[in-house]
């Protein structure tokens, strides 16, 4: 009880760090953008390539809303549904649903009668990706692997090839989460939840808070968690890593933080 008033005040006090990347962002506080992939919807556009297209977007389809993946050769697409219905092609996602579509496939019809908010995510695939057929699965059929006391994980896809990567993550009220790194650039939203998480600044720890619709992308190599990090209350998070990455356990927050170009 006292590990969680503490987080809560730190929570009151200081909610969104200035860190030297994407963190703690607020998707609604974004603008709306539109998507030329899916014409018609307005989306909240969280990373942004110009000159590969890759591009990660949360988007609100509106009731009778009907269009395809979209995509462009070459990218991989990846959807998660986090609100109400998405027929892809003849298969029906509730919150929860996951689709795969690797390059080269043909674009799958989408629709939705009463709307629907979906993790919308196109992406340049590595040469040494395995995966060459589409992912279609409800995550509610996946069972959480408990990883170690109170750390659970639903993994959703991992390629054999390439290492790239996408799971759910669930972490139980005042579980610790240890100071690491990792070799991979790693982005995440909070689907459920409140969540505090520390990520080093010149030196030292900077925590703030998640609630559902929190963002983050970290680039590999720095260092977070570690003292203030820790779910206020049972927290599931949509993570995804475009390569394989080690995660290292670290002792002390570096002094500076570098942000390597992607």
């Amino acid at each position: 009880m006292l590990l969680l008033a503490s987080i809560a005040a730190c929570a009151a006090s200081n909610k969104k760090p200035d860190v030297p990347y994407p963190a703690y962002v607020v998707s609604d506080d974004l603008p709306d953008i539109f998507l030329a992939a899916l014409p018609g919807v307005r989306a909240k556009e969280y990373t942004s390539d110009m000159r590969t297209r890759s591009t990660s977007n949360r988007v609100d389809l509106p009731a009778d809303w009907s269009g395809t993946t979209g995509g462009a050769p070459g990218k991989s697409i990846e959807i998660f549904v986090l609100d109400g219905t998405l027929s892809f092609s003849d298969f029906e996602l509730g919150p929860g649903g996951y689709a795969y579509v690797p390059p080269g496939s043909l674009g799958f019809r989408l629709e939705t009668e009463g709307g629907a908010r979906i993790l919308y995510a196109l992406d340049d695939v590595d040469d040494s990706s395995v995966i060459r057929t589409p992912i279609i699965l409800d995550s509610d059929l996946v069972a959480w692997t408990e990883r170690s006391p109170g750390y659970y994980e639903k993994e959703l896809r991992k390629d054999p090839g390439s290492g790239a990567r996408t799971w759910l993550e669930r972490i139980d009220p005042g579980v610790a989460i240890p100071l690491t790194s990792s070799s991979a650039a790693r982005e995440g939203y909070l689907v459920l939840g409140q969540y505090q998480h520390a990520e080093c600044v010149d030196g030292l720890p900077e925590a703030g808070e998640y609630l559902p619709g929190g963002y983050f992308r970290r680039p590999e190599g720095a260092v977070n968690g570690g003292a203030g990090s820790a779910a206020v209350v049972s927290s599931v998070w949509f993570l995804r890593e475009r390569k394989e990455g080690e995660v290292s356990p670290q002792t002390t927050c570096p002094p500076k933080v570098e942000v390597p170009e992607d």
